[in-house]
Parts: C-alpha cells; structure tokens; sequence
C-alpha cells in the first residue's frame, strides 16, 4: 500500500479522530480498525466505492452509531459530540417531497439542537435562518413547499438547514450528486464559507474531480486505504486497491470508475434537468 500521512495527535487541529475504529450495524461490519484524523478549518472529501463506509464514517461522526471497537473523538471529547456542534445533512430522500412543510419551515428546523423543539425563536436564531436561506438562493421560495421544488431546490433548502445550525461541524452526504449547474455551484460555494470562517465540512462524493477540490481526503474500503491531500490519495495505486474490478482502463494517469455514480445517465443535470 502507498505511504498514506499519519492521522494527527493534537486535538485543537482536528474535530475528528479515529483509533482503530470498527462500525457495525449488527453482525455486519461496515469500518474496521480504521486509523484517522478529520483536519479543523478544512474541506475533507470522503471518496470510495459503493458500500465502503462513507456514510457510515459520517454517522458515527455525528453519534447516530456507535463505535463497537477502538476509538472515536470529536471535537476533544469521546463521540458523541453535542448535537447543537455537529450538523448532519443526509442525502436528500424521495419521501421528503411529500412532506406538508414550507421551505422557512425546514431551515428553521435547524435551530432545534439549539433550542429543542419547543423553544422560542429568538433574534439571532431569525438571522441565522434567514442569512442561510439567502447564502443558498432560497428565500424567494420561503413559503413554498417542499413538493412543490425541483430536486436541486430541495438540496439547497436541506444544507441551508444544516447552516442554519451554525454547528462547528458540517457533514454533507453526497450534497450534490445529479444536481444541476447553479444548486451545485451554490452549496460549494456554501462549502468554502464555512472553510473560510473556520469550521471543518466532511463530505461523501462518488466524483473524484470534487473529492481533488478538498483540503484533505479519507479513500474507503471498509477501512482506511489512504488519507491525505488529493495528490497524495487520489493515485492510480491506491484507486485500484479500494475500488478492485470496478477500474475499466486508464483515463491519463487515472483508472476509470466503473459506479453508476460516474455515468452521464446518473447525472439528471448533466442530462438537462433544470433547477
């Protein structure tokens, strides 16, 4: 295996840290004895194929499933971190179209770590609303429905959500996968403030090419195969020793993925789909 960096010791440099970590969901093992550290300050790309535990890692990162060996920290404690500092935008489900409420309605529902469900929205939590409805171009559709918006609009409002929370922790799971042009240009726009004003953002991409744009990537296979900066991850080798058979040739320098996340059929804004 490649020389990978070393996960980092000093806590105030890291929200996250694993010590040879294994996830289950039962008797199945999703991480096992996984080594590694999630940079403060950074954008960290979780990258890997089907099945190899990115969504898991997020998870357990935001304490909806507990390490069933080794250890995990986050934000300097043991998991799990206060809700109110570990915000968790899921991948958006179908179900959620059905449900009877306005878009203002589901960003507010970010404030809820913060105040519980029947606190009263004070004028900061206002600001905090609007300002993140305004930095993913949403607040024209405040009073609209959710079944009423176009699958791109719907991930805008859920990660608007997420900032909302003004967590200390951002994790995306697969924020923009098939969206179209400007609800992928305004969530990784999103992405970089939160960077800029220092707050860590973990993501799950299948798209190598937004996985290079990070600071800091973690390359799953049921375990840790190598992390890093892009360059030092996204090689050849340690593509081939996470993804196995799914490689079809060589593209340049880099095997091509064989993942239904990677065909143009998988991609609705890639095949016209509008915003």
């Amino acid at each position: 295996m490649a020389p990978t960096e070393e996960p980092r010791t000093t806590r105030s440099q890291d929200v996250a840290v694993g010590r040879r970590l294994t996830v289950a969901y039962g008797r199945r093992v999703a991480l096992s004895d996984c080594d590694f550290a999630l940079p403060a300050a950074s954008v960290t790309a979780l990258v890997g194929p089907n099945g190899s535990g990115k969504s898991t890692l997020l998870n357990a990162v935001a304490g909806l499933v507990p390490p069933g060996r080794g250890r995990l920290e986050v934000l300097g404690a043991p998991a799990p971190a206060p809700r109110r500092r570990v915000a968790y935008v899921f991948q958006t489900a179908a179900s959620n179209e059905l449900l009877p409420v306005t878009v203002r309605e589901v960003v507010t529902m970010g404030r809820f770590a913060e105040l519980g469900l029947f606190g009263r929205l004070r004028d900061h939590d206002r600001r905090a609303i609007q300002a993140a409805m305004d930095r993913l171009e949403v607040s024209d559709l405040a009073d609209r429905h959710l079944r009423e918006l176009s699958g791109g609009q719907r991930q805008r409002v859920q990660v608007a959500q997420g900032l909302a929370q003004e967590a200390d922790v951002l994790l995306l799971d697969e924020p923009i996968i098939g969206l179209d042009l400007v609800s992928r240009q305004r969530i990784l726009e999103a992405v970089q403030d939160e960077r800029a004003a220092g707050r860590a953002v973990v993501l799950s991409t299948h798209d190598l090419e937004d996985a290079e744009l990070a600071d800091h990537v973690l390359l799953l296979a049921g375990r840790v195969v190598a992390q890093g900066r892009p360059d030092q991850v996204l090689t050849a080798r340690n593509l081939r020793e996470a993804y196995g058979g799914r490689l079809l040739g060589a593209n340049g320098d880099r095997p091509l993925i064989d993942d239904d996340h990677h065909h143009p059929a998988a991609h609705p804004a890639e095949a016209g789909q509008q915003p």
